[in-house]
């Protein structure tokens, strides 16, 4: 017990963890007491539990266990913080309490579950309890399944998530476990209760016994809808009512709820299914079968596609191609029996695609609608399917058009089924999806069906309309059936009662209910107006007349029904049904008119009416005027009263006073009885007539606004301004126009009254023949169009503008009076519905005003043009042709300048040019989509799936200037149809899913300046928001602020729930951001900004306080601090993790060199601002980079910090600001202290195993920078120890790393020693892990290329296994490089390089026996096989190259990147017509600029005949001296688009098998040719940059090595003009740049491990060539910074590597360069050296001093010429002993076999300098052989020499610069390729020649007699085209070639053959010179030594 005391005295939550159970038990029921006892459920007790909960619930202790699961339980219903715990404590409840025995356990597990529910964690347990039905353990599976059925049964469908469950059902049932299945079988029953049948489809495939017993178990379960009985915290209103109703007994009042509760678990079977991808599946050869001759074939394709279509759910994708198929079937395949097919393939399509189908519909309709002639029952039940699905996924209004042209079709049965398709489809629709502007159309169309004569078409039609007047009820439907007779109505009304629609009408049974008391006085009611109107029309039966007055649930749009109904119903004065019909009477004879009349007038009025007195008629009119004003309206028979005043004299009337009586009395009648237009069609021709009379004028007036008002407006106006126009009397024309621009004011305007005006012809002759009238009339009518400009806005100018000029500066004068005032608000024609209108009816009018103007507007159809011709030049392959198509669309737009909305197949071919690679065509496309908006106006609704989607999609392009036309387009088109049609469906949030930053902000832009001018948005808008908070937190600040600011506006219409619901799926969002208050405080600030400011509560004061510098140096603080660490007087930065006290320190340190509000943003909480931090140091970088420096300990400490947070969003922008904190660095040559490298690169070596590539490709490539500013032998340490993690990425990667080092620095970085590192590195070679046992391998392989088989002794022992895996590692790397060159030179003898044959140069090895291959070759002229491969070296070589971050910057224009974005697209880019070439050049000076861009961007296209054009093009420019100066400034960008060009030949055209060769031969041609014509412009060429320059000598030294151009036919016509081209190079650049280049290029060329040694050696030919060149062009180059690169070439290649090269040439040709520079300046060079820091560590300096003092020996100079820079005194004397030694070298060469060659030659200088030096007692020794050997040898030489000097005199040239160097040029290289006579060329020639030579020792010159002299050649500027120049280059190339073999013969030796390849190893005459120099320097010396 002693130990019980012990932990008695514990507190609880210590008790909860102790090691005792007893403790725990202890403690848990004293937790348990607690949890019930606190009140708050915020206190901070609770949090003390959090961590505990979990192990409440696992504990291991069963008996402690059930009461941890009680207190837990309580913990979870009482803790406002437990939310926090769901997931593990819902995995510990799941996998440890659901295994338990006790039952008790169980449910205790279940009941927290359920609690957990109930705190709105529904998802984590939902997601907890889905992982549990994966666990072996059966129990926990049947627990789970048993929890989930609970949680369904108790919180319903809503809360519970059915998808994912319903997904594992099936699994479930195939369970071996029987519980398993019989809880299954429970659950499916439970899920059934609140879905139906919506779970059969998904379960159709179980067994057929388990689904047998589950329908046995379904039919069982009541009907009643399921309640949900357990409630969420947040649904405590719903909770009271239930307990209410529970009280109450049942359902009593319930029956609102009823609907409430049964209207959200409506679950979709659609939902629950998986979409299948069927795209893919579809057969190989599907669409060239559906086009086969054969039925049976298209048949066969057609059933594939039926098979895959019958999965109830697709998955969306381009379905384009298939529906077109599809629809060609259905329209034009003669075979029945497949339409029928494929229309059952649409059906599928259509019910598996749904709303994703929308955008396919348009096509398909009109084809399926025109099919219906079909008679067979068959095929017109399968279209009917398909046409019924069809509409399922679009909308009425987008098929309208389609539907209503068919409907006047001559085929009866196309009539009758599409009356029969509108009857179905209005089923499906409410009276909000079909509004008028539907309904007006539709019903015209039908109602000349009724009246057809095929009683099919009849009976069709009556079904439609009756469907209609059931959906949309009698109000909004009975103004189009104003002229159907009764007997047809009745019908309609029958056909009405029968419909049932899809969204089951309540109000059906409210009639029933409620009918019967009002049946007989409320008939017109019948319709669809609503129990709620029908109740209160018969609370109030007294004023049943005048219900319109009274009727509350008139709606407020009164006065719109005139706008709205057009035929002119009863709406204006809102009559209801059976006055409606009153409008229009039927005419009465005069006879019954009289009889009534007599009836109510006075006889004596009657008699005196045509008295031929006029006092009696007056007495008549008074007494009339009496009668008519005391009468009732229900008792005036208003047609007779008129027809008597009509009676003679009628209008004829001649006494004015009279007059003015009558006109006076109509008005009256008008005003009260029931005025109808059968009336008024009596009085008005009349008054018309009268309008004009001065006296009666305005009588007349008033009597027409009576009348107007009584029949509407716009009828009345038809009428009268069509008889006006029928008079000739301009009077009354002008008067009426008055009286009209007067009522518009009055009544306010109503499009139609426009509409009639102008279908009727009179108001479009009087508007068109304005400037004919009378100029009252004129100016009458143009008033009249003032007052409409002021209701219609400028829209109405559209009908004038073809007017004349004069007339229409009228008008707009009269428009600009107009503008800025309002339009009055409408004074009449609301009168009669006192209570029903209002304010909004007005306001509703008004704004549909402009878009009825629109309707009106007369429409073209241009689907006749849209031919599939043009459709298909807009997808031609070649750009122009497309844009021709572009081109003609506009042009057909603008001409037809209004259109229908039936636009063929443009929509597609416009789709397809969005993506164009092409952007002035997309750009193109977009202007042509804001041109459809405007012409199509709102009808343009039905292609916004379709079109305005992928506009949408454009906002993503990365150019600035298409992303704003996009936006333009995009807002043209919602301007016309609204923003609902943008927001419905997935389309917007599939977009916004996208992550790409421009597409993201731009769309987020729109919606944040469209949603807050909408009243209300779809609920699809709901979908938006996950995207919109991922938004939120995108790595892109512009985004984030979008995003920022478009959330009020969700905000604003979706509200707090829903939005707060969908944040529950972040995974990190400010914890602000889910409180309600600040949402609401968010939303009051609908502007964004202030918005901004809210979300990051920036703890910054002022701006003001940034305005300083953010680093501030502090002298001496870095050496300080670094002194600190040293003598520990702070803590060394070491450590695993940081501690605070690290943190702590580092901030102190820098509080006194970093900003504070800096300061304070780099130690913050939150990520965020740490970003935050970031963003402010790249900005500053550039400006402060001495402070940076001078922090820069700190800084690096700080980045360390970051590498440990676990947010990538600022992992990734320490790693941006790394690279451009290094860039900084190396440039400023700054180099690391080791104090900052320690507390450094060990953190950044932790991070190159992050899981992420995109991560570890950053930190490598910061590695790499870190060589520039940190020794690498010292990375090496830091890597090394990188390889002992244990993370095998970071092994790996560590180990790759190392590689590379000694990859680029050789053996020296290997630390301590090199054997230590490589057996550290070998012991990887058996690690566990694949990749790091790889790496290992690969590393090592490195170091043997650079090491050779020294590395098998360094490794140490290695296991057999891991020595063989390294040896055949070793041999496969092997085989690759050395097998291509070998290859090659037996197949390409032709290419064999004559350029030097130096024999001393040449390697042994498998070339031995290459000549006499070579040798047979030739004799044979056998042209081998080019292999078709691209050797592995070339490709890997380019990009090596390409990504080369080297010492040379390549600064690319940054136009050119923009205009060679899509060149490596060839498969987007069409085939262009030869001639149509863009902009040409010839007015050049207007926009010079911008042509030269685009004619440049075009020579990179990867379409052949546009490169080809745009060459030509450019070529010719450069052939007119007066325009070639325009190409100035576009250079290099011209350099770079051909290179590119030259690149995607390489890599892309000559792998195509499809192109035709010649074509990329002329490509070739134009390329060389244009450039050769740009070197020829020596002030052009000097423009090409060294960047530029060396991928251009790159690009075409590879061209030239590409073994596929010889097997051209025109190969080595290309090769030769590249050679040509490449001395041009050479001699026309900036002498600076090129030799710059070359550097860098060869120094590339020795890096790449891949390159192939050919490419090195040509690279060194360009630079002999330049060599040469110097003695010309010294004075014009940049000496230093030659020499800089000389330098950086040493750094990279110290002499030891470059000796340890399989090549000798790298370090002759270097030696050669240095020493023509030191002879050219002399003692000078050494001041050129001022670009290099620390001048004397550099090898260059050295080097130059060396050759300095050889040189000032040779002048023979005694005297002390040391030179400042340090050069030591020349020793005067050389002993005898250093002759000896010289003597000993030069025998020692010749004794050795490889060096034989060049120790003769040195004998024989120093035999000739020294004639008199003994070499006897040196031969003494050796053999005869070998000392006739060496007399042999000599006198070869000799020989040699002489005939080399005579030969090279006669040519003009000095055998000295000869032997400097030689030139790659075409000279050679056309040698090389082949003889005049068209031989080959290769070593064994010379051989043969060697022998004559040696024969002769004389010149055979016969063929060589016709030849120019060769410095002809040499100095000739004009370079012949490209074609002409081969015979010329061909005689000229031998003379020299003959020359240089004089020269030379003496270093070839039968016995050893020439290398393969351009020279793989040919010789260096300039390098062998460089020696023999060397050797005379130093003879010279000995020489005057011995003096």
């Amino acid at each position: 017990m002693g130990d019980d005391s012990e932990w008695m005295k514990l507190p609880v939550d210590q008790k909860c963890e102790h090691k005792l159970w007893k403790a725990r038990l202890n403690g848990y029921e004293e937790a348990l007491k607690l949890f019930q006892k606190i009140d708050d459920e915020k206190s901070p007790e609770w949090s003390k539990y959090l961590g505990l909960i979990k192990k409440f619930v696992t504990d291991s202790n069963a008996v402690a266990q059930l009461k941890g699961l009680e207190a837990a339980l309580a913990y979870v219903e009482n803790a406002h913080v437990a939310g926090k715990t769901t997931g593990e404590v819902a995995s510990g409840v799941v996998n440890k309490v659901f295994n338990q025995p006790k039952a008790r356990a169980k449910e205790l597990g279940v009941d927290i579950c359920l609690m957990y529910i109930e705190i709105e964690k529904g998802e984590a347990v939902q997601e907890e309890l889905l992982k549990g039905l994966d666990n072996k353990n059966p129990k926990i599976i049947v627990a789970c399944i048993e929890t989930l059925r609970k949680a369904l049964s108790e919180f319903g469908s809503k809360i519970i998530s059915l998808k994912p469950i319903i997904k594992v059902l099936p699994k479930l049932f195939e369970s071996r476990e029987k519980a398993v299945r019989d809880e299954a079988k429970l659950l499916a029953v439970e899920i059934y209760r609140w879905i139906r049948d919506a779970l059969r489809p998904p379960l159709q495939n179980i067994n057929s016994v388990q689904l047998k017993e589950l329908e046995e178990e379904w039919v069982k379960v009541s009907s009643a809808a399921p309640k949900q009985t357990r409630f969420l915290r947040s649904q405590q209103e719903l909770k009271a009512k239930f307990e209410q109703q529970q009280a109450a007994g049942g359902d009593g009042d319930g029956g609102d709820d009823d609907e409430e509760e049964e209207a959200v678990p409506q679950v979709d079977a659609y939902e629950l299914l998986e979409a299948v991808e069927i795209l893919s599946k579809l057969p190989k050869d599907f669409f060239e079968k559906i086009e086969a001759k054969k039925w049976q074939e298209r048949k066969e394709a057609l059933e594939a596609v039926e098979l895959l279509v019958k999965n109830p759910k697709l998955e969306s994708g381009d379905y384009a191609d298939l529906v077109k198929a599809l629809k060609k079937v259905v329209g034009k395949d003669t075979n029945v029996m497949l339409v029928a097919l494929a229309a059952k393939c649409l059906a599928g399509l259509a019910s598996g695609l749904r709303k994703k189908f929308g955008q396919y519909a348009g096509h398909v309709v009109p084809t399926i609608l025109e099919k219906f002639k079909e008679k067979k029952p068959q095929v017109v039940q399968a279209l009917q399917e398909a046409i019924d699905a069809i509409f399922l996924t679009t909308t009425l209004q987008n098929i309208s058009e389609d539907v209503l042209a068919v409907m006047d079709n001559k085929n009866p049965t196309i009539k009758q089924q599409a009356s029969l398709f509108i009857a179905r489809s209005f089923r499906h629709c409410t009276p909000s999806t079909l509004p008028k502007s539907l309904l007006k159309p539709f019903c015209a169309a039908l109602l000349k069906h009724i009246n057809d004569s095929a009683p099919e078409v009849r009976d069709a039609g009556f079904e439609a309309l009756g469907t209609a007047l059931k959906v949309a009820g009698e109000k909004a439907v009975n103004p189009f059936l104003a002229d159907v007779d009764k007997l047809k109505l009745d019908r309609i009304k029958e056909c009405a009662e029968k419909v049932e629609l899809v969204y089951g009408k309540k109000t059906g049974a409210a009639e029933k209910k409620e009918g019967k008391p009002v049946a007989g006085k409320t008939p017109a009611l019948s319709g669809s107006a609503g129990d709620k109107e029908i109740k209160d029309a018969a609370a109030k039966p007294g004023p049943q007349k005048k219900a319109p007055a009274v009727k509350p649930g008139g709606p407020p749009k009164k006065s719109k029904p005139a706008a709205a109904a057009g035929t002119g119903g009863a709406g204006a004065k809102g009559k209801k049904g059976p006055e409606t019909k009153e409008i229009f009477e039927s005419e009465l004879s005069i006879e019954v008119c009289e009889e009534k009349a007599a009836a109510v007038l006075p006889a004596s009025c009657i008699q005196q009416l045509d008295s031929g007195n006029w006092k009696e008629r007056l007495a008549s009119m008074e007494e009339f005027q009496k009668t008519v004003e005391l009468m009732e309206r229900s008792e005036m028979p208003c047609q007779a009263l008129v027809r008597m005043l009509a009676k003679k004299p009628g209008w004829k009337e001649t006494n004015f006073q009279v007059m003015q009586m009558k006109l006076h009395i109509v008005a009256l009648i008008a005003q009260k009885g029931n005025f109808s237009k059968t009336s008024a069609q009596v009085v008005l021709d009349g008054l018309v007539d009268k309008v004009g009379d001065v006296k009666c004028g305005s009588n007349a007036k008033e009597a027409m606004t009576a009348i107007a008002e009584a029949c509407q407006l716009p009828w009345t106006a038809e009428q009268l301004v069509a008889m006006a126009f029928s008079q000739k009397n301009p009077k009354n024309q002008s008067e009426t126009l008055n009286w009209l621009s007067n009522a518009i004011k009055e009544f306010g305007f109503s499009g139609y009254v426009f509409q009639e005006k102008l279908e009727s012809k009179c108001f479009l002759s009087w508007a068109e023949d304005l400037l004919f009238l009378e100029s009252a009339v004129r100016t009458s009518a143009i008033t009249l169009l003032g007052v409409m400009y002021l209701y219609v806005g400028p829209p109405l100018r559209m009908f004038f503008e073809d007017e004349k000029p004069a007339l229409l500066s009228q008008i707009d004068a009269e428009f600009e009076k107009m503008q800025g005032q309002t339009a009055p608000a409408p004074t009449r024609g609301i009168s009669r519905n006192s209570g029903g209108s209002g304010d909004d009816g007005e306001e509703e009018e008004q704004e549909d005003v402009g878009n009825d103007v629109v309707d009106l507007l007369p429409r073209t159809d241009i689907g006749d043009k849209i031919t599939a011709e043009l459709v298909a030049k807009i997808g031609d392959k070649n750009w122009k042709i497309r844009k021709e198509g572009l081109d003609e669309v506009t042009s057909i737009i603008n001409d037809a300048k209004f259109i229908q909305p039936n636009i063929g197949e443009l929509p597609a071919a416009l789709k397809s040019r969005l993506n164009d690679s092409n952007k002035i065509l997309v750009q193109q496309t977009l202007s042509i989509l804001q041109q459809l908006a405007t012409a199509m106006g709102p009808n343009i609704k039905q292609h916004v799936k379709n079109l305005g989607i992928p506009v949408i999609t454009v906002l993503g392009d990365s150019k600035n200037n298409v992303r704003a036309a996009a936006l333009a387009t995009v807002n043209a088109w919602a301007e016309q149809t609204g923003m609902k049609e943008w927001l419905e469906g997935e389309d917007l949030s599939e977009e916004l899913k996208k992550e790409n930053p421009f597409l993201r902000q731009e769309l987020l832009g729109w919606l944040a300046d469209k949603l807050p001018t909408l009243r209300s948005v779809p609920s699809d808008l709901l979908l938006c928001v996950p995207h919109l908070y991922s938004c939120l937190e995108d790595r892109n600040g512009d985004v984030r602020k979008k995003a920022q600011d478009a959330l009020p506006f969700f905000m604003m219409h979706l509200g707090f729930e829903k939005m707060a619901k969908a944040t529950g799926k972040l995974k990190v969002l400010l914890t602000s951001l889910t409180t309600k208050p600040f949402f609401m405080a968010y939303l009051q600030q609908s502007d964004g900004v202030q918005g901004k400011k809210v979300l990051n509560k920036p703890t910054l004061k002022e701006d003001d306080d940034k305005s300083g510098p953010i680093f501030i140096i502090v002298p001496n603080g870095k050496e300080q601090r670094m002194k600190d660490e040293k003598g520990l007087r702070v803590l060394k930065w070491n450590f695993t993790t940081p501690r605070d006290e690290y943190i702590e320190q580092l901030k102190t340190q820098m509080s006194s060199c970093v900003a504070k509000w800096l300061q304070d943003e780099m130690f913050h909480a939150d990520f965020q601002h740490h970003n935050k931090a970031l963003a402010v140091m790249i900005e500053h970088l550039e400006n402060e980079k001495d402070g940076v420096i001078s922090c820069l300990d700190l800084i690096l400490k700080w980045l360390t910090l970051r590498f440990f947070d676990t947010n990538t969003s600022v992992l990734m922008k320490t790693l941006e600001y790394l690279k451009l904190l290094f860039n900084m660095l190396s440039q400023e040559e700054y180099h690391l202290t080791e104090n900052e490298a320690s507390s450094f690169i060990p953190y950044l070596i932790i991070k190159v195993g992050e899981p992420k590539d995109v991560i570890r490709k950053d930190v490598r490539a910061i590695l790499n920078r870190m060589c520039l500013i940190y020794p690498a032998s010292k990375m090496f340490t830091f890597i090394m120890e990188g390889t002992k993690s244990k993370n095998s990425k970071q092994r790996a990667e560590c180990l790759e790393e190392l590689g590379c080092l000694v990859g680029s620095h050789g053996m020296n970085v290997c630390q301590p020693t090199p054997g230590k590192a490589l057996k550290e590195m070998a012991a990887h070679i058996g690690d566990r892990d694949n990749t790091v046992r790889n790496a290992a391998l690969n590393t090592i392989v490195t170091v043997y290329n650079v090491h050779g088989d020294q590395v098998f002794k360094l490794i140490g022992n290695l296991s057999e296994k891991d020595m063989s895996m390294l040896e055949e590692r070793i041999k496969r790397s092997a085989k690759r490089p050395s097998a291509a060159p070998v290859r090659q030179a037996e197949e390409k003898p032709q290419r064999i390089q004559n350029i030097s044959a130096n024999a001393s140069m040449l390697r042994k090895g498998p070339a031995e026996d290459m000549s006499s291959k070579l040798n047979q070759n030739r004799n044979m002229g056998s042209h081998s096989e080019a292999a078709h491969t691209v050797p592995r070296e070339f490709q890997l070589d380019l990009d090596e190259i390409e990504n080369d971050n080297g010492t040379v910057k390549c600064e690319m224009p940054a136009l050119v990147q923009h205009k060679l974005d899509d060149i490596f697209e060839p498969v987007l880019i069409p085939e262009p017509k030869i001639r149509a070439v863009s902009p040409h050049f010839d007015d050049m000076h207007s926009n010079t600029a911008s042509t030269i861009n685009f004619v440049i961007s075009q020579v990179a296209s990867g379409d052949i005949n546009t490169s080809i054009q745009a060459l030509a093009q450019i070529d010719e420019v450069f052939r007119q001296e007066d325009k070639a100066e325009a190409m100035s400034g576009h250079i290099d960008q011209f350099l770079i688009a051909t290179f590119m060009q030259l690149r995607l030949i390489y890599n892309t055209h000559m792998a195509d098998e499809k192109l035709d060769k010649d074509e990329i031969v002329k490509l070739y041609s134009c390329i060389i040719g244009s450039m050769i014509s740009l070197f020829q412009i020596e002030s052009l060429a000097r423009e090409a940059s060294t960047g530029v320059l060396k991928d251009l000598m790159h690009g075409l030294i590879t061209l030239m090595l590409d073994s596929r151009v010889e097997d051209l036919e025109e190969g080595e016509q290309v090769i030769r003009s590249v050679n040509l081209l490449v001395v041009k190079v050479l001699e026309k650049s900036d002498q600076t740049n090129i030799l710059s280049a070359l550097l860098v290029l060869l120094q590339d060329s020795l890096l790449a491990t891949a390159s192939s040694p050919k490419f090195s050696e040509l690279v060194m030919k360009c630079l002999w060539r330049m060599v040469r060149l110097l003695p010309e062009t010294i004075n014009s180059i940049n000496l230093d910074r030659i020499l800089l690169d000389i330098h950086i070439f040493m750094k990279v290649f110290p002499k030891e590597k470059l000796k340890q090269c399989k090549s000798e040439f790298p370090i002759r040709t270097l030696k050669t360069l240095l020493h023509t520079l030191c002879k050219l300046k002399g003692p000078k060079i050494l001041d050129h050296l001022t670009m290099i820091e620390n001048k004397n560590e550099s090898e260059l300096e050295a080097h130059l001093c060396r050759v300095m003092k050889h040189s000032m020996d040779q002048t023979g100079s005694k005297a002390d010429k040391d030179t400042e820079k340090g050069a030591s005194r020349i020793e005067e004397k050389a002993s005898k002993a250093k002759v000896n030694d010289i003597l000993a070298e030069i025998f020692k060469k010749i004794g050795s076999k490889e060096n034989t060659k060049e120790g003769l030659a040195e004998l024989y200088e120093y035999k000739k300098k020294y004639s008199d030096a003994d070499i006897e007692p040196f031969l003494k020794n050796s053999s005869q052989f070998f000392q006739s050997y060496v007399e042999r040898g000599l006198r070869l030489i000799e020989t040699e020499r002489e005939g080399k000097g005579r030969i090279a005199s006669s040519t003009g040239i000095s055998p000295q610069m000869e032997g400097t160097c030689v030139p790659v040029s075409t000279h050679t290289v056309t040698s090389s390729i082949g003889n005049t006579n068209g031989e080959e060329v290769g070593p064994s020639v010379y051989l043969e020649r060697l022998k004559i030579l040696r024969q002769r020792c004389g010149l055979d010159n016969a063929k060589q007699e016709d030849r120019p002299p060769l410095t002809s050649l040499l100095s000739k500027p004009a370079v012949p085209t490209v074609a002409s120049s081969t015979d010329m280059l061909h005689s000229k190339l031998s003379q020299l070639r003959e020359s240089r073999e004089q020269y030379q013969h003496l270093d070839l030796d039968s016995n050893q053959t020439h290398s393969s390849g351009i020279g793989t190893t040919t010789a260096s005459p300039s390098s062998a010179a460089a020696n023999i120099d060397d050797l005379k320097k130093r003879l010279e010396r000995i020489k005057s030594s011995r003096k």
